[in-house]
């Protein structure tokens, strides 16, 4: 055993050597020897040493954190049923088997509780606030605390930072999710004051780099056709004279080559208002969410090329959120994969660079308690559900209330009725079963509720449930992915050890970002403090925290 571990430990080898070499030769073969020794172990070191410290992309070396690219998604409204209603509806869609699932549900690591600072069911505004800010708020709030105090929030302090940072959405820019990112006011109503802010009305200045979402109205007077500001201020102009890049059409859109050929800081406003749902999208008008993703993401990777720093980019599937809103299970389906599609986009992204990427994905809320069944009849249930109905409807409630409002010869009554037969729920619809009870129903209902009475339609063939036009209290899923092992250990912590597996308040997501990023968001807060963030008297006026009746209005508005 001695002489075995002698032999392992270089004994055997040290009296060989000592047997067989001449002694005038030992001394230069030691230096020789010791000098090889001496430059691996030193050789080593450098390497280790180079690695730990150097950027991931291109090797640069930095004595600060490793570069990182920070992408956060959201999916407003959507909670685990829209999830079930999505994936059964794909595979009977597609034919495919049981066992195919949604890309997001690879990634499930956890999920959150949204209550806000005055209510268990909390809206968008204080929902996106305790992601951006760490904090929770009360229901209206945008980037303010319970005290109506401004904070701090991720995308300022990264930008402060050095970091290049974004904002995509499917609703108006100006709406509370990316508000909440990017602007400071006491309510989610001041979306005039909020457009000013995300051009760098702000003690910060400019702190978003790039914007692509709907709002157009936000940032033109009243005076231009589209415009729907309180004043006469054209944002649009004053953006371009401040070097903003502009763009309001799919022609412009294409133009940017999915992002090759974008000039930062952009201004896209691709909608008046909302961008219509993907179950309405003429793709030839409006860019998809992966499109808009994919243009946001080269754009910011190329920008943030030969930084220290990486990029934030926040992208939301906004208005999975007004299908629940609506009641609308055809709707809502196609709005899941459309998120779904660009999730798949940034897994692409994440798995193409080589800088440190993180993409954490998680819903404000849920909304319309959505049940992935319905009680049709008073008798006991039976136990079935036919997503395969809502492949039939080929356009939304909000689509189809519109066609109807705009339908000219309302006043002759048969013609009327006959529209709203063969057009309306044949067509559209796919609708063949329909009673006289329902026609007259949809045909004699209110402008407010027209919407609700067409979608119910489809919620009762397919046995889609819903509980509510509002938000519910239920706890949303939290997804993840990353490139980085570093990362990975972080984020697969449980509660107690600050990462995200398993359940957690929506604040521990906000949270989390922070320390990831090492930022210290009080210090933004205090640089943010003097913003006015006040609504107006007009402002005042048309007042409301509750944003199912805010949504409401905005589609009325529309319509």
């Amino acid at each position: 055993m001695g002489s075995q571990n002698e032999s392992l430990l270089g004994g055997e080898f040290s009296s060989v050597y000592n047997q067989r070499i001449p002694k005038k030769k030992k001394s230069w073969i030691m230096f020789v020897f010791e000098s090889l020794n001496f430059l691996l172990v030193g050789g080593l070191l450098f390497y280790v040493y180079s690695e730990t410290n150097a950027s991931p992309v291109g090797k640069k070396y930095s004595h600060g954190p490793s570069k990182k690219n920070i992408i956060f998604m959201v999916t407003d409204g959507m909670g685990p049923a829209s999830l079930s209603l999505a994936r059964s509806f794909k595979q009977q869609r597609d034919n495919l088997s049981i066992d195919d699932i949604l890309e997001l549900d690879h990634h499930l690591i956890g999920s959150s509780r949204t209550r806000s600072s005055d209510s268990l069911i909390t809206d968008s505004a204080a929902g996106a606030t305790a992601f951006a800010c760490g904090l929770k708020s009360y229901n209206g709030a945008i980037g303010v605390n319970p005290d109506k105090i401004p904070c701090g929030t991720i995308l300022e302090a990264l930008k402060l930072q050095g970091y290049f940072t974004g904002l995509v959405v499917t609703t108006r820019i100006t709406d509370a999710t990316p508000a909440s990112f990017s602007a400071h006011v006491d309510s989610r109503s001041q979306e005039d004051l909020i457009a000013e802010q995300q051009l760098g009305d702000s003690p910060l200045n400019r702190v978003v780099d790039l914007i692509i979402g709907g709002g157009r109205c936000h940032f033109l007077p009243p005076s231009i056709e589209g415009g729907c500001r309180a004043d006469e201020r054209n944002l649009v102009e004053e953006a371009q004279a401040q070097g903003w890049s502009y763009v309001e059409s799919r022609t412009d859109f294409d133009y940017l080559q999915n992002g090759d050929n974008v000039t930062l800081p952009l201004l896209g406003l691709v909608a008046e208002k909302d961008i219509p749902y993907d179950i309405d999208r003429n793709a030839s008008q409006y860019p998809s969410l992966a499109e808009q993703a994919k243009v946001a993401l080269t754009a910011l990777s190329k920008a943030s090329e030969d930084s220290d720093q990486g990029f934030f980019l926040m992208i939301e599937g906004s208005r999975i959120d007004h299908a629940g809103h609506d009641n609308d299970p055809a709707a809502q389906v196609r709005e899941v994969l459309a998120f779904d599609d660009a999730f798949k986009q940034v897994l692409e992204f994440i798995d193409e660079t080589d800088t440190e990427t993180i993409v954490i994905s998680t819903s404000d809320h849920e909304t319309g308690g959505l049940a992935t069944a319905k009680q049709v009849d008073p008798a006991y249930p039976q136990y079935l559900w036919y997503p395969e109905v809502l492949l039939n409807s080929t356009h939304s409630g909000e689509y189809l209330t519109k066609k109807i409002l705009d339908y000219a010869n309302k006043d002759d009554v048969q013609q009327f009725s006959d529209f709203i037969s063969k057009e309306i729920l044949e067509k559209d619809m796919g609708i063949l079963d329909y009673t006289e009870e329902e026609l007259s129903l949809v045909k004699n209902a209110d402008k407010s509720n027209l919407s609700y009475a067409l979608n119910n339609l489809i919620s009762i063939r397919s046995q889609t449930g819903w509980s509510t036009h509002g938000h519910s209290a239920v706890d949303v899923n939290i997804y993840a992915y990353t490139n980085s092992k570093e990362i990975r250990k972080q984020l697969l912590q449980g509660t107690a050890n600050h990462g995200l597996l398993g359940n957690h308040e929506n604040t521990e997501i906000g949270s989390f970002l922070e320390r990831l990023t090492g930022v210290d968001l009080r210090n933004v807060t205090e640089l943010i403090k003097d913003i006015r963030h006040a609504p107006s008297a007009s402002e005042l006026a048309e007042r409301s925290f509750e944003e199912g009746s805010l949504e409401k209005r905005h589609h009325l508005r529309d319509l």
